[in-house]
């Protein structure tokens, strides 16, 4: 920890130095300081402009915690809906030859296409609203997932069912006590990847009608060459995705207790 906090505080006053020296244009690369002060002030009320009494709130009318939680609101619905059909859809092909032989073709198929290729088609099937921009993130997570749980039900070993059986376990039981819990930590990596790849895909998402979103404000302050906040946005979505995975990583822990003592 005191090496990574050193290391930070390098690059921080690198950083500080090279835009101190002006030896890059503050539209291209903007001092901590005034990154800072954009953070601040997408947190705070400040006067519409100097000298103007006025005052407004955050960015676009929301402070910035506020952009945060729309953005993850969304990706819970799209990632939740996914973690629901996905492991379903995985389980199904894993323990059915033929519907692995049947859907695997298309699961590949959609986990090969990029966000922005589809997103053009959302819009125009769901409208630019929240539906949209949901079924964008659920699209993003539930291959991930799908093929995660597929390979934890295709990597258990024969052996391992086999001798359930042949102490009396039936179909029900062999599916409770050996098939899931070899294959949830599976599930839970699954999760962890599609959760990440989602969060990636947020700015796409909010690139229409994405306010209030921390997607759609980066993507809006990029437009307006608002540096400062363009790069205050995507401090904030890294440090988001950082704390989502280790939540996931720890939940993880909890729920599989036994990954890796077998």
């Amino acid at each position: 920890m005191v090496f990574r906090l050193a290391a930070l505080a390098f690059f921080l006053l690198v950083w500080a130095a090279v835009t101190g020296a002006g030896l890059i244009d503050p539209l291209f690369l903007p001092s901590p300081r005034a990154v800072w002060d954009a953070f601040v002030r997408a947190n705070s009320w400040h006067q519409v402009a100097p000298g103007v009494p006025r005052e407004v709130l955050g960015e676009q009318n929301y402070f910035l915690w506020e952009h945060l939680l729309a953005s993850c609101q969304r990706l819970g619905a799209g990632v939740g809906a996914a973690v629901v059909v996905g492991p379903l859809i995985g389980f199904a092909m894993g323990m059915f030859a033929p519907v692995r032989t049947a859907l695997e073709p298309y699961l590949n198929f959609l986990r090969a296409l990029p966000p922005l290729g589809y997103i053009g088609l959302l819009i125009v099937w769901f409208g630019i609203g929240d539906s949209s921009k949901i079924w964008l993130l659920f699209l993003a997570a539930f291959p991930p997932i799908a093929i995660a749980t597929l390979g934890g039900v295709t990597s258990i070993k024969a052996d391992q069912i086999n001798a359930a059986r042949a102490l009396g376990a039936n179909r029900v039981q062999v599916l409770v006590n050996v098939v899931l819990p070899s294959t949830l930590p599976e599930v839970i990596n699954g999760i962890r990847i599609a959760t990440g790849f989602a969060w990636t895909t947020v700015v796409a998402a909010e690139l229409n009608n994405g306010i209030p979103g921390i997607g759609g404000l980066a993507y809006l302050a990029g437009t307006q060459l608002n540096t400062p906040l363009t790069i205050a946005c995507i401090i904030v979505i890294g440090v988001a995705a950082l704390v989502l995975d280790s939540t996931i990583k720890a939940l993880g822990a909890i729920v599989t207790p036994w990954k890796g003592k077998a």
